[in-house]
């Protein structure tokens, strides 16, 4: 069974109403990301972390995955489908995908602050000052932020080296180390990139670019490649 590798960016979950960060839009234009999403953020306000979160997790509770989600799962039909993702939601899960590697955490967890082994699952928006993991420490939420290592890098470059078809969806490409990772997908196999915004992406052999949004751009690809 040939493996597909989906690399999937804010694009698409764009389309279901979650806001994504850099566009004009976007929420990096209206916080400073040093404030929000950074250690140092973390250590001078806590709480003011915890309410940004909060508002995005309470966001996520209230959308669902859409028509490129769903389309993904399909390709499970005939399709080996690994998804590389670069977003914190979890709608590649809830619409049935049964392999999705987070690159930049999930949104639906929090980890300790003195052990980052001990992750738990939120079955709620809210993560509050004062909620302890079970060694009595603050829990923080379960994100990659700026300034942080990117620990699943190394095994997403891994999967992307097994591809047979290597798909980008709803990304810039330009934010690395997630923009590199089609770099390790083979020369001769065929890589498609969908995005409204997209442009050809130098130096990448095979490459069709697809400028449309995942929803419209991923069902029309996956009926093309469950029909070959």
């Amino acid at each position: 069974m040939e493996r597909i590798v989906v690399l999937t960016g804010a694009g698409i979950s764009a389309e279901s109403g979650l806001q994504t960060f850099r566009d004009s839009d976007g929420l990096w234009n209206k916080y400073r990301f040093e404030d929000l999403a950074s250690p140092q953020a973390w250590a001078r306000d806590p709480e003011l972390v915890l309410d940004f979160y909060n508002m995005r997790r309470k966001k996520l509770f209230e959308v669902e995955p859409n028509a490129a989600h769903y389309a993904i799962v399909k390709l499970e039909e005939k399709y080996d489908v690994q998804i590389i993702t670069q977003n914190v939601d979890d709608l590649h899960e809830r619409a049935g995908s049964s392999r999705v590697l987070h690159l930049h955490g999930e949104l639906k967890k929090a980890r300790s602050t003195v052990d980052e082994t001990l992750v738990y699952e939120l079955d709620s928006w809210e993560l509050k000052m004062g909620d302890k993991c079970e060694k009595g420490s603050q829990l923080r939420p379960h994100i990659v932020w700026f300034g942080e290592m990117v620990p699943m890098i190394e095994p997403a470059a891994q999967i992307s080296s097994t591809a047979d078809i290597f798909i980008v969806v709803g990304t810039s490409m330009v934010v690395y180390p997630a923009a590199g990772l089609i770099g390790y997908a083979g020369n001769e196999i065929p890589k498609y990139y969908i995005d409204p915004k997209a442009s050809h992406v130098g130096g990448i052999s095979n490459l069709t670019v697809i400028t449309k949004k995942a929803g419209e751009g991923v069902p029309e690809l996956v009926k093309k490649l469950l029909s070959d």
